[in-house]
């Protein structure tokens, strides 16, 4: 093999071009300076995107509904030298998000990356018919993603259009995919959250606002709290216990790897598993 030349990339009309290999090869310092928010941030993967956005020199809003939880991690990310705001909302809520979404504004301006991770997993046979627990999904894991969507789309599209970078992030599941006897509603949503993001792939990409759907496969995280029946919960143990669960903080590294890539690089779809999870 010959010497290895930089390569000049070919631009749009009116963009400088640019090294290749050198702007290609970027790290997480480009999360500096960026406005950040972060949904289901008091726990979980939320809790370790935060924290790591801003470590890397982000301004991040703490978005949730328990808020002794995010006064409690923003004063920790304060203490280690980031910028960071609790915001208590309900994405189940109009009018909390629209609340939450000035609140932000107020606080740090216009929003350019918007992480789309609080959701609910309740598993039950569909045959049981808890047609409550079915609502809660679909009001935070689908209409909640889509009411925060909403609040913040103006957003990242007048920061694309200005040049800047723009991101919106939404954290789906494998069980978009795969087959988990009894997670039939909560597989549902997701399967709904990952279309929508490749749907809204088509309408935000056009503008330069990248769309990320990231799918983690078994991860140690409070939704496994969430599931009531013993037996389903033993199950889920056993499965951890058998190939390992991912840490939150794994997942949340995948989120600022995505969106600290030159802006005209969008991985758009990521599933992320424990090397032993079929």
């Amino acid at each position: 093999m010959g010497p290895v030349r930089a390569a000049r990339v070919v631009c749009a009309a009116g963009e400088t071009p640019r090294p290749a290999a050198e702007e290609h090869l970027m790290s997480y310092e480009n999360l500096a300076g960026r406005t950040a928010v972060v949904t289901g941030a008091a726990s979980g993967i939320g809790e370790a995107t935060a924290v790591l956005l801003a470590a890397r020199g982000a301004r991040v809003a703490l978005v949730a509904r328990r808020g002794e939880r995010l006064e409690a991690l923003a004063g920790k990310i304060r203490a280690d030298g980031g910028e960071a705001l609790a915001v208590v909302a309900d994405v189940t809520d109009d009018a909390s998000v629209t609340a939450a979404a000035a609140r932000v504004r107020e606080a740090y301006g216009r929003v350019d990356l918007v992480v789309n991770n609080a959701g609910v997993m309740l598993p039950h046979p569909v045959e049981d018919g808890r047609a409550d627990e079915w609502q809660r999904m679909l009001d935070t894991n689908v209409t909640g993603v889509l009411r925060v969507i909403r609040a913040f789309t103006a957003d990242l599209v007048d920061t694309a259009a200005e040049g800047g970078t723009a991101d919106l992030v939404n954290v789906s599941s494998v069980a978009a995919h795969l087959v988990f006897p009894h997670y039939a509603v909560y597989g549902a949503t997701k399967a709904a959250v990952t279309y929508l993001s490749q749907a809204l792939r088509a309408e935000f990409g056009p503008r330069d606002v990248r769309v990320t759907n990231i799918e983690p496969g078994l991860t140690e995280t409070e939704l496994a709290t969430h599931v009531a029946s013993a037996e389903l919960s033993a199950q889920l143990d056993g499965l951890l216990e058998a190939v390992g669960g991912l840490a939150a903080e794994e997942i949340a590294d995948v989120v600022a790897y995505v969106t600290s890539r030159p802006r005209h690089v969008n991985l758009r779809q990521i599933m992320v598993l424990p090397t032993r999870q079929a």
